[in-house]
């Protein structure tokens, strides 16, 4: 039997610091408003903090990306897709990272590159003055999940595009996290409805 993989998890490579900074200023305007709710405008502003914290929370702080076993794990901004790493047929680092697994793709925004590194990168690799045996961390991230995919294809004799491969795409789950939803939309709601009475 084959021995069982870590937890192994891949920080993001940006945005923690504006969301918390976000939040934090979500959270100031809620706690204005609660202290002047005798004004008209307390109950818009204070619902209006509430929402961009929740937002900015659940699409800059919540997103993570980690390997659990034999599946990659991907918690975005309302949902968190389990991939099997044998059913991975492609990876690659844009903008976000993006796994292909059958016919879909799935996407996560913790790993990514901004579009000043994209064209600094493809600048590079077109005067080849990029140097050799240096990786930055999102080029890391790609080969690392790389390589588990294959060693997990390997373990279970499953070839690249076979039906085998095929068929263990169809184990992808996506799992909606309905607190996160109620979350970031009840805010929302009550935010508008303030507007409109």
């Amino acid at each position: 039997m084959a021995e069982a993989r870590e937890v192994e998890r891949f920080p993001a490579t940006g945005g923690r610091v504006t969301g918390i900074l976000i939040v934090i200023a979500g959270a100031a305007v809620a706690v204005l408003a609660v202290a002047e709710r005798d004004e008209s405008w307390a109950l818009p502003v204070g619902l209006a903090g509430l929402t961009l914290g929740a937002m900015a929370w659940a699409s800059m702080l919540r997103p993570a990306l980690l390997v659990d076993g034999d599946f990659l794990v991907m918690r975005n901004m309302v949902d968190t897709v389990h991939v099997p790493l044998a059913a991975i047929e492609l990876i690659a680092v844009r903008q976000v990272l993006a796994v292909r697994a059958g016919e879909k793709r799935y996407v996560s925004p913790v790993i990514g590159k901004s579009r000043r590194k994209l064209t600094r990168a493809e600048r590079a690799a077109r005067s080849e003055q990029s140097k050799q045996g240096e990786m930055d961390y999102t080029a890391f991230v790609e080969e690392r999940i790389r390589i588990l995919a294959e060693d997990a294809r390997a373990e279970r004799g499953v070839t690249m595009l076979s039906d085998e491969q095929q068929a263990l795409a169809a184990d992808v789950r996506r799992d909606w996290d309905w607190p996160v939803i109620a979350l970031v939309t009840v805010p929302l709601v009550l935010f508008v409805l303030s507007l409109l009475v």
